[in-house]
């Protein structure tokens, strides 16, 4: 407890202020070394990484004894499963203990696995064993009652930077490589959806259609970051997992949102309500209860996020020592379904757009997708304090920091505050009944005007300011050193086999 204590101590968010730098409270921004003539930067000394293999720091070494006791039956009788490579970590010193909500988390996805192993034959799981006729799209039309599969799926949600995606990652990666499995982001998950649809309008019922080719091509389906704000989507999601649950699929997802509280306030959610019955029936649902947001324990001391209104010539000197000796030119990047999107510069893996840019105009998650299949690293300029006036270009925002983070991307920007500062009017329905009564020096005006009550970005930010704090951490930017590496040497390998073909 004492290290974690002063772990928490040290803990602060990953700033660098341009012009003045107003120091904030000790958790929070302070002022530290030059770096620039015109600018300083902040940030978080905290030592724990949590990146390498996806490790994690947690309170004291009795909750690995924890976690011990639970796996000893298993590895008995099954070496195999996510609880039990969490062990292996542990024992090999690669993980530095977990808190007892993963463990508990981890336990649930060990009772699956250990169920998917002993019923990989009738949830028709290896790939490589033949598969009866009645897989076929034609059968399943002439099939009088569904095949639902005899293991129900799971579904975690909990806060932010709770460890959702890592645990996922670890269950997912112990899954067998012949199984026929899928994991994929809830963004690529619909993008891929409405393609399908798309391609296969005109039908009767295209999203049986589309059903079917999910399901040939995957029955166990873990989706990352389950939320659902756009009402296309809310329309889909009810029949599209009716047809998708009849023909055997067993769903693994994680989510920030209760399933009684996705797609919450939206349009139509009337429709979209039989969808949550149908996930509670099918899934098991279990919350993860930490109320430590890791990807704040980082250091962060090598960010691009910087503070102030001149700030802009710092952010083109930067983006350009990126680029190198190359020159940013106007560029095209096809995205989906033949759509297109102007990037004002770009060069060496290296994009640079103003916010007005990328999140005032009609652009979406498959702009974005598109967007860092070409690129690696993003400069945005100008990301204003979000409010009333903007809340549209505040959801982009918060979609493009999601799709940055499933991509591994490097972000450089320039902001008018701190993560914290950018989404300060943003609040919930509930935060908004528990604000304080107006007053006569506060009056109703001034509340509409200061306030934007929205509950998909209100509980989004939370999520947002966290990425956007590990974004800027030490640990994240050498993991992305490391990703463009790899893909160098990877390119290096092809080129000289195309020399030598």
């Amino acid at each position: 407890m004492t290290s974690l204590a002063r772990s928490l101590r040290r803990l602060r968010p990953t700033v660098i202020r341009i012009g003045d730098v107003v120091a904030e409270t000790p958790h929070q921004f302070q002022k530290t070394s030059h770096i620039h003539t015109s600018c300083q930067r902040v940030f978080n000394p905290a030592e724990t990484n949590l990146f390498n293999n996806h490790s994690f720091t947690a309170s004291t070494r009795a909750i690995s004894v924890h976690a011990a006791k639970l796996t000893n039956g298993a590895t008995e009788t099954n070496r195999g499963g996510p609880l039990v490579e969490y062990e292996r970590r542990i024992s090999s010193g690669e993980l530095v203990d977990g808190d007892r909500c993963q463990v508990a988390t981890l336990t649930e996805l060990q009772r699956l696995y250990d169920e998917l192993v002993r019923s990989v034959d009738e949830c028709q799981l290896d790939r490589n064993a033949e598969k009866p006729v009645r897989s076929g799209w034609l059968w399943s039309r002439l099939l009088s009652h569904p095949s639902f599969s005899p293991v129900k799926g799971l579904y975690l949600y909990g806060g932010v930077g709770t460890g959702k995606t890592m645990l996922m990652d670890l269950f997912f990666d112990q899954l067998p490589s012949n199984w026929r499995k899928k994991r994929i982001h809830f963004h690529d998950f619909m993008l891929k959806v409405h393609s399908l649809l798309q391609k296969n309008k005109g039908l009767s019922d295209p999203l049986e259609v589309v059903a079917g080719e999910i399901s040939e091509e995957a029955i166990l389906l873990c989706l990352d970051e389950f939320m659902v704000t756009d009402v296309a989507d809310a329309l889909v999601l009810n029949r599209l997992f009716k047809h998708l649950f009849s023909k055997g699929i067993i769903l693994v997802s994680t989510s920030n949102r209760a399933p009684d509280n996705l797609y919450e306030g939206g349009l139509q959610r009337d429709l979209f309500l039989p969808f949550i019955a149908t996930l509670k029936e099918r899934c098991v649902v279990h919350e993860i209860g930490s109320s430590i947001d890791y990807r704040k324990m980082t250091s962060g001391e090598d960010g691009f996020y910087f503070i102030g209104r001149d700030s802009s010539a710092f952010l083109k000197q930067k983006f350009q020592q990126l680029v190198g000796e190359g020159t940013a030119t106007p560029q095209e990047v096809e995205v989906v379904m033949g759509r297109k999107l102007k990037v004002p510069l770009g060069a060496n893996g290296c994009a640079y757009f103003t916010f007005e840019e990328l999140c005032d105009r009609p652009l979406g998650a498959a702009d974005y997708l598109g967007l860092f299949k070409n690129f690696h690293t993003l400069a945005l300029e100008g990301i204003p304090i979000f409010g009333l006036q903007n809340k549209s270009a505040a959801h982009r925002f918060v979609t493009l920091i999601d799709v940055t983070y499933e991509n591994k991307a490097r972000l450089l920007c320039t902001a008018e505050g701190s993560p914290q500062d950018l989404f300060e009017k943003i609040v919930t329905i509930s935060e908004a009944k528990q604000m304080a009564p107006r007053t006569a020096s506060r009056s109703r005006k001034n509340d509409v005007s200061d306030l934007c009550v929205d509950n998909e970005l209100g509980f989004a930010k939370d999520r947002t300011i966290s990425r956007l704090t590990e974004i800027n951490s030490r640990e994240y930017l050498e993991q992305h050193a490391a990703m463009l590496a790899e893909k160098k040497v990877d390119q290096g390998r092809m080129d000289q086999d195309a020399v030598e073909a």
